[in-house]
């Protein structure tokens, strides 16, 4: 029998990703890393919200961060979480446009 522990740890992690807040602040790290004031004011989310959802992230390896004085900034742990997020949304923006396409053929 197949060892399942990478399979739950993929799960864990995709599991993770399931809220749109979370998914946003991976588009917005995709290019460097920001200040949790930058992210606060990009997202507009409540402090205490987009705290746990930074927290959650960085506990899952989704995320990095460090702290400068009183500063923390998070950036993505690898860019391999972003291709992984890119390639996602390639696959929603392609059942859009056959959804739209299907949608256009019924007139």
């Amino acid at each position: 029998m197949k060892d399942k522990s990478l399979f739950k740890m993929h799960a864990d992690v995709c599991k993770a990703l399931a809220h749109s807040i979370r998914i946003e602040i991976i588009d917005i790290l995709k290019d460097k890393e920001k200040s949790f004031g930058e992210l606060l004011k990009i997202t507009g989310v409540p402090k205490s919200n987009l705290s746990q959802h930074l927290s959650v992230m960085n506990q899952k390896g989704i995320l990095i961060h460090r702290k400068e004085g009183l500063r923390v900034y998070h950036k993505l742990s690898s860019p391999k979480v972003y291709n992984a997020f890119y390639m996602m949304r390639e696959v929603l923006k392609e059942r859009i446009l056959k959804q739209k396409e299907l949608i256009k053929n019924i007139k």
